[in-house]
């Protein structure tokens, strides 16, 4: 998620996932698959530096959970499988 503001000083946060463009017309609209747009008040620059972060630190996250299932203590051992064909 980031956390982005309204123009009014609300904040809220948005599923970069959601997001299909970014547009600056001269304030910065946010317009999500859906076609729900929101004015917000950080720069498109912001904002592609913001998802960008968002999206790096959810493949990290993801990156360290697999490291911890495949730490040698947990990690089950290697077994040859055989087709039927083979094992005759």
């Amino acid at each position: 998620m980031i956390v982005v503001t309204r123009l009014h000083g609300g904040r809220f946060a948005v599923n970069p996932d959601l997001v299909q463009r970014v547009e600056t017309t001269p304030d910065t609209v946010i317009t999500l698959v859906d076609g729900t747009k929101y004015i917000v008040s950080e720069t498109l620059d912001e904002l592609v530096e913001a998802m960008t972060d968002a999206r790096a630190r959810v493949i990290s996250r993801a990156q360290a959970l697999a490291e911890m299932d495949t730490a040698p203590e947990v990690r089950q051992p290697l077994a040859v499988v055989r087709t039927p064909e083979e094992a005759r």
